[in-house]
Order: structure tokens, then C-alpha cells, then sequence
């Protein structure tokens, strides 16, 4: 299986306390992700109040208009005001890492984000990597500095 990476870091100016309390709770993953993907959390809110390892979230998404994915990610790592990772459990990717980490700076918090991600499908995969996924991944983390932006007046991003 090809892997692929994306890494992506944004400075926030608030503290990293607030910036833990937003980024580690489920229930604002949707009010980051682009309106068009659908983006629904399935599991009770009242589970999801405190990140913990072992969590599992259960979502909806529609990665192409039209299609709807039951998407499910475990948190497995959790080092409170420092990381979490969420791994996918049941979804659209063969393997889905995702870490997030923040970091106290001047003037308020750095996050970065590690995506690393395989498709199936072998080299049809990989054309629609290239073709797709890589770039609507791209398109989200774009979204989501925007949105952000709005909510805390955040620094631009950058990603490779």
C-alpha cells in the first residue's frame, strides 16, 4: 500500500487552553468542515463531552455529492494541551493517522497537524489520490483555516 502525508500548521491567537477545549471536542469538527461535505456526528454528544483514549466517533460524510460514507474514528492517544491522534476504524481510506498537536508560543498556539493516509485499490488508488483526495484534502484544511480564522482570528497556514 502507498502512503501519503500531509502536514499542516497554524498559529491561532488564543490560548492554548481555549484552543485544546475547541480542537478536542467531536462536536466541533463539524463547524470546520465545508458545509457541502455533510458532515454529521452520529454518536451521542453526551459520550463525546471529554476526549479520552478509546473514544470512538461515529460520523456521516459526503466526500462527493450524493455519496454518503459512514465514517468511524477511534482516538487513540491522548496527552492533554500537547496532542491526540485519531485513527479510522470503518471508512473511506485504507489506513487514516491523523495527529494533532499544539504548542505554546507567543501571542497564543501553534497547531500542527500529520495526516498520513493510504487508499485501496492499489494503482487505481493512487490515480485518485493524484487525481482527488489529495487535493479535497487540501481544499479542507483550506476551509478550515478560513473558518478558523472567523471564530479565532487565527495566522495563516501552511502545508506540504
Amino acid at each position: 500500500m502507498k502512503s501519503y502525508q500531509l502536514t499542516f500548521t497554524q498559529k491561532i491567537p488564543v490560548s492554548l487552553q481555549e484552543t485544546w477545549d475547541f480542537f478536542s471536542s467531536p462536536m466541533n469538527l463539524a463547524r470546520i468542515t465545508p458545509a457541502e461535505m455533510n458532515f454529521t456526528v452520529l454518536s451521542n454528544p453526551e459520550h463525546l463531552e471529554k476526549m479520552y483514549p478509546g473514544m470512538i466517533i461515529n460520523y456521516m460524510v459526503s466526500p462527493l455529492k450524493g455519496i454518503r460514507i459512514n465514517w468511524m474514528t477511534e482516538i487513540t492517544q491522548v496527552r492533554k494541551e500537547e496532542y491526540f491522534i485519531d485513527e479510522q476504524r470503518f471508512g473511506p481510506y485504507k489506513f487514516w493517522h491523523h495527529q494533532h498537536h499544539f504548542k505554546e508560543i507567543d501571542g497564543g498556539t501553534e497547531m500542527n497537524d500529520i495526516l498520513t493516509y493510504g487508499l485501496p485499490m492499489g494503482i487505481f488508488g493512487r490515480m485518485v489520490n493524484r487525481l482527488f483526495v489529495a487535493g479535497k484534502l487540501r481544499e479542507i484544511f483550506n476551509f478550515r483555516e478560513q473558518k478558523i480564522q472567523e471564530l479565532f482570528g487565527a495566522y495563516p497556514i501552511t502545508g506540504t
